[in-house]
């Protein structure tokens, strides 16, 4: 059983320390493009934003911005001034913890780009092994301590000589 109608995923939201500072990452290094703004949010009174978002009740949504980044996702952006203080980024061993991957058709390119545009590349590319050998894949840390990844397979996984079943990709989406 599934939920009846969904489709797929329309956008990834995340939460930024500054808004200016994150849309220069997002738009100068990653190439998403910015399409609509809101904010700011706020309820003096009720329950209404642990209810809704899960956040302290007094918590200013200060701004969200939207992104689309290529074919793949959108991206909704929230700064907020949290009423009880901000938490640290969780390590991906964390409850919550989470990174984004994006594909990319040449891996080696891509590290050097973000390295060259001073972007925290965290290690070297490191081949996957059993189901996922012919992937290759490395992490990077935006500029406020989010990881986001980079993945290529530009021949395919192991696993698709085993099933007809596929994850989806960019590469053949419809798929």
């Amino acid at each position: 059983m599934a939920v009846p109608g969904l489709v797929g995923t329309e956008h990834v939201g995340f939460t930024v320390p500054d808004l200016d500072a994150a849309d220069d990452f997002l738009v100068r290094v990653l190439g998403c493009v910015p399409v609509y703004d809101l904010g700011p949010f706020a309820h003096t009174e009720g329950d209404w934003m642990r209810e809704h978002l899960g956040v302290h009740p007094r918590t200013i949504m200060r701004r969200l911005r939207f992104y689309r980044l290529g074919t793949s996702v959108n991206f909704e952006v929230f700064e907020y001034d949290a009423a009880d203080g901000q938490r640290p980024v969780p390590s991906n061993s964390d409850i919550g913890g989470h990174h984004l991957a994006f594909y990319v058709h040449d891996l080696d390119a891509a590290v050097s780009y973000l390295r060259d545009e001073g972007v925290e590349v965290m290690g070297e590319p490191t081949p996957s092994s059993n189901a996922s050998a012919g992937q290759r894949w490395v992490y990077f840390r935006s500029p406020w301590g989010m990881q986001f990844e980079l993945v290529s397979f530009p021949h395919g996984k192991a696993y698709e000589k085993t099933t007809d079943r596929r994850l989806w990709s960019p590469l053949s989406p419809d798929r």
